[in-house]
């Protein structure tokens, strides 16, 4: 199939080098011409595995093409994917503008039917304020469908080449056959596309997302909770995992979720709820927990040393998630943010995001390329993710590096009896040090 991809960042270029990877012709068309240049001389751009590679043979292969031409990208396509930036404004509401824009621009460029597919996170009624604004400009007959992506950053090419469950919105028994044969060798074992109409597939995507997040939410309140009265947040996660009706997924306390599609979409959830009034009370205990959760743990830090001024803090992990370099909405962002405004030092490593960091703090922290050269002379070590290089670390080089055995673990690593045993003052996130 002929296919047109607009939008070129993670959703965008997962989407359009995936569906080449299985023989389609694919254009990923952007307006910024730098991003489409480093396209094309095999710069990614994204820290993302096995996405270089997959965009690298395709490309070679000339299935995957990159463009900044509206024309040739529309009028050679069948099937149109919207998977434009869709941010979210002050009030948390999803800006829409970009996607408006690139309706408006490839309406004109329509020679025959096409179907356009909303990929996009987008509001309820989006799909058909995208049909109006086409059908306001050309005659030419289209199809509008809804199709939400559920990718995961670190697993994005394997989330989409096996998916758990493709979900696509439509209206008409045309597109849906279109979409479904784009869709089939993703099906070779079982079918696992699911057709609704498009306003259920739009609320699906903010719906999986939010009970993620609301799952996240609630150990973390829990866990401050097993803090107070003395529990293990460990063992209490084990007894909830064997209940079949709750499973074993999410179940994870920490510093709360971050990333692009958590925070982002759970906003635009709670303000959709109040423009068509409907008062989303669980959503806004969910992101309010979320929030508050970064600054319990900081205060737990604060507590510990009285006073952080001019102590070294060292910091393992920056990215909101393992396997990606992606900071937005991180967790570390908020901790660095607090260390800083209380005069202290602070010193970061993470095996992808340090560039993303420089460009937000400068010169303000220090950088390092390796995890215990971070930690010379520290007071204090904070782990905001759980990358796989910490989760056994040699715990006799960090005593001899750091100035202080002390350890802040916003991911629960370690085994709590055995970093006392090693000497550590050890906490994390669900158990206290003091009932030891």
């Amino acid at each position: 199939m002929n296919i047109c991809v607009i939008g070129t960042g993670y959703v965008g270029l997962v989407t359009g080098s995936c569906l080449s990877d299985s023989g389609n012709n694919v254009t990923c068309l952007d307006i910024d011409f730098e991003k489409i240049n480093s396209l094309k001389e095999g710069k990614v751009g994204i820290y993302e595995p096995g996405l270089e590679s997959i965009v690298s043979r395709n490309y070679k292969a000339k299935r995957l093409k990159f463009t900044t031409d509206y024309k040739e990208a529309i009028q050679g396509s069948t099937i149109i994917f919207l998977a434009v930036s869709t941010p979210p404004k002050i009030d948390g509401s999803a800006n829409l503008e970009y996607i408006k824009n690139a309706s408006k621009e490839l309406a004109k460029h329509i020679n025959d039917y096409k179907v356009i597919v909303t990929k996009s996170t987008v509001p309820v009624g989006t799909t058909h304020m995208i049909k109006k604004i086409i059908s306001e400009i050309t005659d030419v007959d289209f199809d509008v469908a809804s199709n939400p992506e559920f990718l995961k950053e670190g697993s994005a090419v394997n989330d989409f080449m096996f998916p758990d469950r493709i979900v696509v919105g439509v209206e008409s028994k045309k597109s849906e056959q279109i979409l479904r044969d784009l869709y089939e060798p993703f099906m070779r074992k079982e079918d696992r596309i699911v057709f609704v109409d498009i306003k259920s597939s739009e609320v699906s995507k903010y719906a999986s997302n939010s009970m993620l997040a609301t799952r996240i939410s609630f150990m973390n309140e829990i866990a401050n909770l097993c803090e107070e009265v003395g529990a293990d947040i460990g063992n209490v996660r084990k007894i909830m995992s064997r209940d079949k009706r709750i499973g074993k997924e999410f179940l994870y306390p920490g510093l709360g979720y971050g990333g692009s599609c958590f925070p982002k979409d759970i906003k635009a959830l709670i303000e959709v709820g109040k423009t068509n009034n409907i008062n989303m009370d669980l959503c806004s205990s969910v992101d309010k927990v979320n929030i508050d959760q970064r600054e319990i743990f900081f205060n737990k830090i604060k507590t510990y040393f009285k006073s952080l001024k001019g102590l070294n803090f060292a910091i393992w992990g920056l990215s909101f998630k393992p396997n990606t370099d992606d900071i937005r909405e991180a967790p570390s962002i908020d901790i660095v943010k607090n260390l800083l405004d209380n005069d202290a030092k602070v010193s970061v490593n993470d095996p992808a995001a340090l560039n993303n960091f420089k460009n937000l703090f400068g010169d303000k922290i220090q950088y390092f390329e390796n995890n215990f050269d971070v930690l010379n002379d520290a007071n204090c070590l904070i782990i905001n993710t759980e990358w796989s290089i910490y989760r056994q670390p040699d715990f006799n080089t960090i005593k001899e590096r750091m100035k202080e055995k002390v350890i802040f673990d916003g991911r629960n690593l370690y085994n709590p009896k055995k970093l006392k045993s090693l000497g550590f003052y050890y906490s994390n996130v669900g158990y206290s040090p003091k009932d030891e």
